[in-house]
């Protein structure tokens, strides 16, 4: 009997229990007011904070410094030697042709040892030969080799455009002679749009937004949050009447406009100092940098929900956010020639469709053709991460 009415008061219990819990959850709507002060709270924590501010606003400045002038796609004034081997007036006519390119910094010889060992030591990128009996084999045409191109192959890229652009000079300079090259009827000009200088940094520089944004979103948010539960204060937020809603947008409004701040600081950076147009409009590029923080910051979010410890949630977030982006969205390295399943994989990097929107509003303008898939697929994948960061905010809530 004592066992029946010890159960029968535990159910009363339980069902009284689920009554205050109903009750206090019905406080849980979305109030402004609430909203309000966590933004504040968050805000006044973002200022005081010395660290979210030099994320925030100083390393954008050094990390666009360093993509728009230490690092360069650009192969100018590459090292080369050219080993005049014959002393005839077309092989010295030929020389003059390499030494007057800008392309090329060439330093003659009359030994190929002379050079070799600069090769070797990587003090030259190659060297180019013209033979003693030069004179003899552009006389005769018998489809001999003019000149004998070496390369360090140990930089595949530059190796290829010393060879080729090498093999260039030399045809130029032969059709320049008035032999039957030079008559012909057709001229080829090639026609480069929307870089027409191919400089790199026009490219390097809008790419580079991007990952500065990711940095912001992603790392900034997991950090601080993870930050919260490593000191407990999380909990304390938690416990407040403030639905789970208003503690999301409370904690990541503060620093969804410190990106909006630092994609206008780059922006103005790209355009005054490192000289990258801006063809399409601001407004456009403030919607497109908008939407990308909705999944950079939900990712932050959800690693942080996932990893209260700030060191764990660090590497999560560099794995997780920085080195894809760096690596699999095309900034540095077309997707086009990465291996079908790496390429798959890019398909779900929100930074990917960032960095084509911002190349596209830098260096072509507002084409929605290109512009509104990346909108939707960047949104499709904000909406994802923020649901799996509510579900796992709501499951340590009831933990």
């Amino acid at each position: 009997m004592n066992r029946v009415v010890g159960v029968d008061r535990a159910n009363r219990g339980a069902r009284s229990e689920r009554r205050v819990g109903a009750a206090f959850d019905a406080t849980r709507r979305f109030d402004a007011r609430r909203l309000r002060a966590l933004v504040y709270k968050e805000s006044l924590q973002a200022l005081r904070d010395p660290s979210t501010l030099l994320i925030a606003f100083v390393l954008p400045v050094v990390l666009l410094f360093l993509f728009a002038y230490a690092v360069s796609l650009d192969v100018r004034k590459v090292r080369i030697g050219v080993v005049v081997e014959s002393q005839g007036a077309s092989a010295q006519a030929l020389a003059a042709a390499f030494a007057g390119t800008r392309y090329l910094d060439v330093r003659f010889a009359h030994d190929r040892r002379e050079v070799a060992d600069d090769v070797v030591a990587g003090r030259l990128r190659g060297f180019v030969v013209i033979p003693q009996d030069f004179e003899r084999r552009l006389a005769e045409r018998s489809g001999e080799p003019l000149v004998q191109v070496v390369t360090d192959g140990s930089q595949p890229n530059t190796a290829n455009f010393v060879s080729n652009y090498a093999q260039g000079v030399v045809q130029t300079w032969r059709a320049g002679l008035g032999t039957a090259a030079a008559t012909t009827v057709v001229a080829l000009e090639p026609r480069y749009w929307f870089n027409a200088e191919l400089e790199s940094r026009r490219s390097l520089v809008p790419g580079s937004i991007a990952i500065i944004m990711a940095i912001i979103g992603t790392m900034l948010t997991a950090l601080v949050v993870a930050r919260e539960w490593e000191r407990g204060t999380m909990e304390a937020v938690l416990s407040t009447p403030a639905s789970v809603a208003e503690i999301l947008v409370g904690k990541l409004l503060p620093y969804f406009v410190l990106g909006m701040l630092a994609t206008l600081a780059a922006t103005a950076l790209s355009v005054f100092v490192f000289d990258v147009p801006l063809r399409g409009s601001l407004v456009v590029l403030l919607v497109l940098s908008a939407v990308f923080m909705v999944p950079a910051l939900g990712q932050g979010l959800l690693i942080s929900s996932l990893a209260r410890n700030q060191f764990l949630a660090a590497q999560i977030a560099l794995f997780s956010g920085f080195l894809p982006a760096f690596m699999l969205s095309g900034f540095l390295f077309e997707i086009d020639a990465m291996p079908a399943p790496i390429q798959a994989l890019t398909w779900l990097i929100p930074t990917r469709y960032f960095v084509s929107s911002l190349k596209t509003v830098f260096l072509a303008g507002d084409v929605w053709a290109v512009l509104a898939p990346d909108l939707l697929a960047m949104a499709a994948i904000g909406v994802l991460f923020f649901v799996l960061a509510r579900g796992a905010t709501r499951k340590n809530l009831e933990a």
